[in-house]
């Protein structure tokens, strides 16, 4: 699912700052919808960075997603990622293919704190492993 690639500095800053973009989207929205659907492209874009970080480049294959979830888990050591990373994208799926789901503002306020926690994660990983932040 993964090939090893060469990123330079420059293409994962900009896919870091592409997931920056969504989580302010979401932080700054009341929409419950709207916070959900940016936290899990934010959340989704930042498994690209790290992955890009460590040289992996996903391949746009059925399942591609579980194993972005799966890969940044493992590399910050955050098993919820792999697990609440999950749950979010069945929710979008059953939203996106099966008729539409409703997010309780809760619910999205839940998954917006949850996220807060897993992008200081990625910003400390990304700090310190690259030359740019």
């Amino acid at each position: 699912m993964f090939e090893k690639f060469a990123f330079s500095e420059n293409q994962i800053k900009n896919y870091y700052n592409s997931s920056t973009r969504d989580f302010k989207i979401a932080l700054e929205s009341d929409v419950p919808e709207v916070i959900f659907k940016f936290c899990y492209d934010a959340l989704m874009k930042a498994a690209i960075a790290v992955c890009a970080r460590n040289k992996l480049r996903v391949k746009s294959r059925q399942g591609h997603h579980i194993e972005l979830l799966k890969k940044l888990s493992e590399i910050l050591g955050n098993e919820d990622i792999n697990l609440i990373g999950n749950e979010m994208r069945s929710k979008r799926n059953f939203d996106l293919y099966s008729g539409g789901t409703l997010i309780s503002e809760k619910e999205a306020r839940a998954y917006l704190s949850w996220l807060k926690i897993v992008f200081k994660q990625v910003d400390y990983y990304l700090t310190k492993n690259l030359k740019m932040f």
